[in-house]
């Protein structure tokens, strides 16, 4: 974890934030030698499961009609 002065998170602010998008990882600026803040990726949080894997996971089977098999406890 790096950690910048304020003065120079100050000077160079757009770079370091593009350095945090791209590497995902998060920097610690600090005044007077102490922390005062963390800069961190944004990742954005799905509201709710359903729906997560939509139009990334296909499948090409009928998933709804009865299948041609007979189990054990049929018979």
């Amino acid at each position: 974890m790096e950690t910048v002065k304020a003065s120079v998170f100050k000077a160079t602010c757009l770079r370091l934030m593009e350095k945090v998008q791209r590497t995902g990882e998060q920097i610690i600026i600090t005044k007077n030698g102490k922390p005062v803040s963390r800069l961190v990726p944004y990742r954005e949080v799905p509201k709710t499961i359903f729906g997560l894997h939509r139009d990334k996971i296909s499948s090409r089977d009928d998933l709804v009609s009865p299948v041609e098999v007979t189990w054990d406890v049929e018979s």
